[in-house]
Parts: structure tokens; sequence; C-alpha cells
């Protein structure tokens, strides 16, 4: 599907529907030059990204904006695009399913060692899970 050129202005709306925070100097200011977003991910990373002032309806060059969205936004123009004319954030931007808390490491071994689970069925237990099959076993045997 063709596109219009990008602007500085669906740049600038990308960044702040998908709620990238604006960078400031140590005082305070932002930039005199460009506006500077950054957004950290769920992985570690953290984006940045630069608007050249004034945030307007200039358009960006087929090169340029192919370096913006690869290594800039991190995103595919389409996902870009829907951001900017519907609202829908990247998949990124998604809160992530909170990871299942760790197995403690003794009872990860006492369920192996001790009761006999497979260590496959270990991993997919979840720590209440782990803790009754424990419980279990020193109550009844089995």
């Amino acid at each position: 599907m063709s596109r219009p050129p990008a602007t500085r202005q669906d740049h600038n709306k990308f960044c702040e529907v998908e709620g990238w925070e604006p960078v400031r100097t140590a005082r305070g200011r932002t930039g005199t030059h460009h506006v500077t977003y950054e957004l950290p991910l769920p992985d570690g990373r953290i984006l940045r990204t630069r608007i050249s002032h004034p945030v307007d309806r200039s358009t960006y060059g087929p090169s340029l904006w192919s370096h913006i969205l690869r290594d800039q936004l991190d995103v595919v123009e389409d996902d870009f695009w829907h951001c900017v004319q519907h609202g829908v954030k990247p998949a990124r931007s998604q809160p992530e399913q909170p990871a299942a808390e760790p197995l403690p490491t003794e009872l990860v071994h006492l369920l192996i060692t001790r009761v006999g689970v497979d260590e496959a069925e270990v991993a997919r237990m979840s720590k209440e899970e782990a803790v009754q099959r424990l419980n279990r076993f020193w109550a009844e045997g089995v």
C-alpha cells in the first residue's frame, strides 16, 4: 500500500501516542535544534529518536525515513501509520504478561530428588503447585 511521505508532525504524533518521554537536559530544558524522545522497552533496550525543529509538515526523504523507522523507532511502516492514523500502539508497547515467579532452588531439588517428579513437569509448575506437591509428599508419602 502506498503511503504519503512522513512528516515531522507524523513522527511527533507517533511518539506522543505511543508514550515516548521527551528528553531534557540537566537544566530541565529540551534541546534547541531537535525534539528528542526516549522509550524504554520491556526487553531492557531504550529507543531514542530526534525530530528537527520546527515540528511541522516538512517531509522526510525515503532513505532518512527508512533509517528512522528501522533504527530509531524500531517499527515497520504499517505499524507506524496505524499508530498515527488510528491511535493503535505497536505490539511492543503493550504490557507483557508478568513472568511466573521462579521456583526456589531447594524446592526444585526436593521435588526432583525426593519426590521423583520429572524435571520437565517441575518446570511447568507454579510456586503454589510445587509447594502443594511437596506438602502432599510429606503428608501422604505420595
